[in-house]
């Protein structure tokens, strides 16, 4: 059920230093004349989140002394087809400073504060830059990262960059956090972060923007905390940022858990189905080769002809059918995932997606996209809504970040935009993501399990895949059926679930630790993961007290998982003791 409060107020000339608060009065932001423009300030619990951030547009000079202010406050909540929570609250205060020419939006939430602009009038427009910038308070350290799938770096604020990514956590002075990033990219180049020459970060576009009047620029936001957790408990502050649901039917819209196919053969395909079957997958991914070499130009994915080179050393290949596996597999309740490069993307999307919905495919990974200038982005949010017309989900690898699109188009599933498994990362690595890569939605990170190439425990990878949400979350990234021993631990896999109806961050201190709690329906499911160093936790949830625990953790060596079974006292204490590079996972049923 949505409940909905607005309350709008007449536009009203402007105040000297008009204001804005969160609904609990925790978040209070003021905007002050700056030369032509504005720049907005801002305060959590009395102590400064912004000490200045510059608003505006290049080659838009508006007449602000003339401007006037609405108001508008929406108290609201709204159900995602799935998630990290069941219920969605959607709580702020708004803020419109508007002229003929540009309107200035700002929004404080208990949550974070956003911010867009709004072109006003009728015709084409070429906007060349932002102006926006954002200052903190001095002492204010950043986890900086470059590149589609980088390293974190802790970092004084004003040493950050050219062109970092976001989401951008900052640790504030007074232990306060906060996480910069961009909402509701649709039609709109990329914003990175770069420095504004004067401590500051500024909206770095990648490339000017186009389009006709009016225009809605995408929105940025500060997701805020008293404690890192904190960013993740209140990141869904990112899809009230969006647009409602678009697709008015979707049934057909199946989170779960994937396994990839590598031979590029019936056989293989038949061998991970019916692992898949026995092991509570919901789906196969027949990655890239299926069509050809898929930096191949000339590769058709609108036919199957394995890539040569990937099959040349696969004894008893055999061939592959394609329909014949996707048969088979949806006889046993399993979907089959296609990869697709973005060079047969770009060519063939308006065949190959009635073609592969005629086929029974569930859906496609994306490989490899552009992205970054207005025109890829545009495409990509195009694609995504023309897969949901043939009814095909979807999973966008390589550099794409979200930005919240999900909930509009919750056929969009999952992204990769991280450095997961395929770079095997450090544990410290894994313990930054919580609070940092994952503000900004769900990430394919690609648990592994027997692969010898892993710099964490066996462990560790299971307590992940409940620390790092995936509603298409990959496991046995580097296994094949025959090489993953049957043993108690992966009845863990077997029952775990990839959305959530509750997510709670039970401890974490970035790069250091991290315990995540996540509900469906009467159980918890929790996942503690630590950095190189051996760690003992034992945080409490009162909701857990009394019950059952199944407890997943670390053994004598890396590879092996102790399993318990424990009764939790009154206060519902979790007791994890994690070797270096470790973890722990449970079940509280």
């Amino acid at each position: 059920m949505r409940f909905l409060t607005a309350l709008l107020c007449a536009p009203a000339l402007l105040a000297a230093s008009p204001s804005v608060a969160s609904p609990d009065g925790s978040l209070q932001a003021a905007l002050t004349a700056s030369g032509a423009g504005f720049s907005l300030s801002a305060t959590l619990d009395g102590q400064p989140l912004l000490v200045e951030a510059r608003l505006g547009l290049g080659g838009l000079t508006p007449a602000w002394s003339t401007a006037r202010a609405a108001r508008r406050s929406v108290r609201s909540e709204w159900r995602p087809v799935y998630g990290e929570r069941a219920v969605v609250p959607d709580r702020y205060n708004e803020l419109a400073l508007s002229t003929p020419q540009l309107t200035v939006v700002v929004r404080a939430y208990d949550e974070g504060l956003a911010i867009r602009y709004r072109l006003e009038g009728r015709g084409a427009f070429t906007l060349p830059a932002e102006l926006t910038s954002f200052r903190f308070p001095a002492g204010s350290t950043g986890w900086e990262e470059h590149g589609t799938e980088g390293e974190y770096a802790a970092v004084p604020v004003e040493s950050i960059k050219e062109k970092c990514e976001r989401p951008l956590t900052v640790a504030l002075p007074g232990g306060r956090y906060a996480s910069l990033g961009e909402a509701a990219l649709v039609d709109y180049p990329r914003m990175l972060l770069s420095p504004d020459g004067a401590g500051g970060l500024r909206a770095a576009l990648d490339g000017p923007a186009t389009g006709t009047l009016p225009f809605e620029t995408p929105w940025r936001f500060l997701v805020v905390g008293r404690r890192p957790g904190d960013l993740l408990e209140n990141n869904f502050l990112v899809l009230n940022l969006n647009a409602p649901q678009a697709i008015a039917d979707p049934s057909w819209i199946r989170p779960g858990k994937v396994m990839r196919e590598v031979t590029l053969s019936t056989k293989g395909g038949k061998a991970v189905v019916d692992f898949a079957a026995a092991h509570g997958l919901q789906y196969v991914e027949y990655d890239a080769g299926w069509y050809g070499h898929e930096y191949d130009d000339a590769s058709n994915a609108r036919s199957v002809a394995p890539d040569p080179d990937r099959i040349r050393n696969i004894p008893d290949h055999g061939g592959l059918d394609l329909r014949e596996v996707i048969r088979y597999a949806r006889s046993k309740g399993v979907g089959v995932i296609l990869y697709v490069n973005r060079r047969a993307l770009e060519k063939q999307l308006d065949e190959i997606l009635p073609l592969y919905q005629g086929w029974g495919v569930a859906g496609l990974k994306f490989g490899f996209v552009n992205v970054g200038p207005q025109q890829w982005s545009s495409w990509l949010h195009d694609a995504i809504r023309k897969a949901a017309a043939h009814r095909l989900m979807v999973d966008v690898h390589d550099g794409y970040r979200p930005t919240g699109y999900t909930r509009t188009y919750p056929n969009l599933m999952t992204v990769e935009g991280v450095r997961g498994n395929e770079h095997m990362p450090t544990a410290r690595h894994n313990t930054t993501l919580p609070f940092t890569r994952a503000i900004a939605g769900s990430y394919d990170y690609t648990i592994c399990w027997g692969t010898p190439r892993l710099k964490t425990t066996r462990a560790h990878q299971m307590a992940q895949s409940v620390v790092h949400y995936s509603p298409w979350q990959f496991l046995f990234w580097y296994d094949k059926p025959d090489q993953v021993r049957e043993e108690p631990a992966l009845d863990f896999f077997r029952r775990l679930p990839t959305v959530w109806d509750e997510t709670r961050v039970l401890a974490g201190s970035i790069g250091e630790y991290a315990v995540v709690a996540r509900r469906k329906g009467a159980e918890w499911w929790i996942g503690a993961i630590t950095n190189e160093q051996a760690r003992k936790l034992a945080p409490a949830l009162k909701a857990l007290a009394g019950k059952r625990a199944t407890f997943y953790c670390d053994g004598a060596s890396a590879a092996e998982v102790r399993i318990a079974e424990v009764k939790l006292d009154a206060a519902g204490t979790l007791a994890f003791d994690m070797a270096p590079g470790g973890g722990c996972a449970a079940v509280v049923r």
